[in-house]
């Protein structure tokens, strides 16, 4: 066997797969810890693998390592102002006269931090030097002018346009000056020994050369410096073009529910030809250009004592929140394109919706005496109905109003009006009638959709009395139709004339909403501040959904759990 050479006896005889056998062993066999293994290998302080490393704990590190900062009297500038930021903490207003949160009990811990933002005081931080930057204060044009009153002007020699007649006299003077020595060349050494002769002498510079020591010297610079000094140097910078975009801070207002422009409806009464079973009605606010309800319903009963009577089986006794017979609704975005839909319903009986509406369109209420039987028979079908399905409704007829027009007219007037809403047959539009010592009749004025604001805080109250409803047409208005029978009422349109009418009278008052109404309920039926006596009949605040976003925040708790029927 050959004898092996001196650098072969040093190289390792192990084999790759032994050394690869012997790893996986160790490291149970995971490329990344083996990856790791390698890495680690290059650095002298290794970290094991088991061991977890803490996270630097980052305000402990800023309060022992505070930043460095020299002193000078340019330290004040760099440092944050101790005084600059106030808490100050203000009591949350709250309009009704129970807060509307939840009772905490044995709720989650995250819950009841949550019910607490809706009720805990604001804390309110103010800024004192935030108003002096340009953010809050912008550094318009006029203020650069009024900071500028009483400053002297200065002008230095490279602003200042040479003046021709004394440009011209200094040249006269040089001539005469050179007169003497017209035969001396320029640039020699006698012609500079002459205009040295000729200058002014320069002012002397007093106590140049006395010794003065150095904060002497300085002490008198800064008061050179702070003489006649503008109180506000860097506020005469020159303002920054206002097409520039550039942020601008404003201090906010402390939040607060919002509120629209507020309208108050009255329902007085509504009366039909016959009276033979109770009627159901229902409000609600519509917008024709965003095809949008902009309000939840608002039901009210106007009808007899006798003729609840018929749902006794299925009523209970009665909250005295459904007994409210006003609403207030709130109307962010108004319109020319807003209108007060009013719904009509009935108990469901057997038959089409045109055989139980047929009654109202035949006998008239001067024809009660002639037709007792029938009516009486009537009277006996319904009631026999609402024992059996007392608690079932069924749509009967529908109408709408022109939001704007009732509110350019009332306007308009010298005193609160009344005005009737009927529907001509033959014109197909909306006509007034106001009673007052002289009875007059006049068309309302139709308004046009634009963009024009509306405003619906300036008007006076006025009472409307509706006489016609358009009959429902099948099982149920769909939101489409609705829309185009709300566009069609604006204009001169044969689709209303197929419309059946029925023969009514509702009356309603409309009128802004006070700023604090007596006996008022929010939508989730808490009592609005003041609320003297809680066995008064209520008026209810109903619920906006706005047809454009509101960006407001949310600081008032609310269920939004709505039922069919309140």
């Amino acid at each position: 066997m050959a004898e092996r050479r001196a650098f072969a006896q040093k190289i390792s005889r192990t084999v790759a797969a032994e050394v690869r056998k012997q790893i996986a062993g160790q490291y149970g066999g995971s490329p990344q810890l083996f990856k790791n293994l390698n890495v680690g290998a290059t650095t002298s302080n290794t970290v094991p693998l088991t061991e977890a490393v803490e996270p630097v704990d980052f305000e402990e590190y800023l309060i022992t390592h505070p930043p460095i900062v020299e002193s000078g009297p340019l330290r004040d500038l760099i440092e944050f102002p101790p005084d600059d930021i106030e808490v100050i903490h203000t009591p949350r207003e709250c309009r009704t006269v129970a807060q509307a949160v939840p009772e905490e009990g044995d709720t989650d811990a995250h819950v009841r931090d949550c019910v607490r933002s809706y009720t805990e005081d604001w804390a309110i931080v103010n800024r004192k030097y935030h108003k002096l930057g340009t953010g809050f204060n912008p550094n318009t044009l006029d203020k650069q002018k009024e900071r500028q009153k009483g400053l002297p002007k200065q002008v230095f020699e490279a602003d200042e346009m040479p003046d021709n007649s004394s440009y011209q006299d200094d040249q006269d003077d040089l001539k005469r000056r050179s007169m003497s020595i017209d035969d001396t060349p320029r640039g020699s050494w006698a012609c500079s020994i002459f205009d040295l002769k000729n200058s002014l002498p320069d002012a002397l510079l007093p106590h140049l050369l006395d010794r003065a020591p150095n904060e002497e010297i300085d002490r008198h610079n800064e008061e050179h410096r702070k003489a006649h000094r503008h109180r506000e140097v860097f506020a005469l910078h020159p303002a920054l073009d206002e097409e520039e975009p550039i942020e601008r801070h404003c201090v906010p207002e402390v939040p607060k529910e919002h509120l629209g422009q507020r309208l108050l409806v009255k329902c007085l009464s509504l009366k039909f030809e016959i009276e033979i079973e109770p009627i159901f009605a229902s409000l609600a606010l519509y917008d024709v250009k965003e095809k949008k309800k902009i309000s939840e319903n608002f039901f009210f009963d106007l009808n007899s004592e006798q003729t609840k009577g018929m749902l006794r089986g299925h009523t209970q006794t009665a909250a005295i929140s459904t007994l409210a017979r006003s609403a207030i609704f709130s109307i962010t975005y108004p319109s020319q394109d807003v209108f007060l839909v009013i719904k009509l319903e009935k108990v469901l009986q057997q038959g089409d919706i045109g055989e139980c509406a047929e009654p109202y369109m035949v006998f008239k209420e001067s024809d009660a005496a002639k037709n007792k039987e029938k009516l009486e028979k009537l009277r006996g079908q319904s009631e026999q109905f609402c024992q059996r399905l007392g608690r079932y409704r069924m749509p009967f007829a529908w109408t709408a109003i022109h939001l704007m027009n009732i509110v350019n007219s009332a306007g308009s007037l010298e005193r609160d009006t009344e005005l009737e809403m009927s529907l001509s047959e033959r014109k197909g539009s909306w006509s007034e009638r106001r009673n007052s010592s002289i009875m007059g009749r006049r068309s309302l004025e139709r308004t046009t959709s634009g963009d024009e604001s509306c405003s619906l805080t300036g008007f006076r109250p006025a009472t409307l009395t509706i006489t016609n409803f358009f009959k429902q047409e099948g099982d149920r208005l769909s939101d489409e139709d609705l829309y185009k029978f709300l566009a069609d009422m604006r204009r001169p349109s044969s689709v209303l004339r197929r419309l059946r009418p029925i023969t009514a009278q509702l009356k309603l008052d409309i009128s802004p909403a006070p700023e604090n109404p007596h006996y008022c309920l929010t939508p989730d039926l808490q009592q609005v501040k003041p609320y003297p006596d809680s066995r008064v009949r209520p008026t209810r605040e109903i619920l906006e959904f706005p047809a454009r976003d509101v960006y407001v925040p949310n600081t008032k708790y609310r269920t939004l759990a709505f039922c069919r029927r309140h």
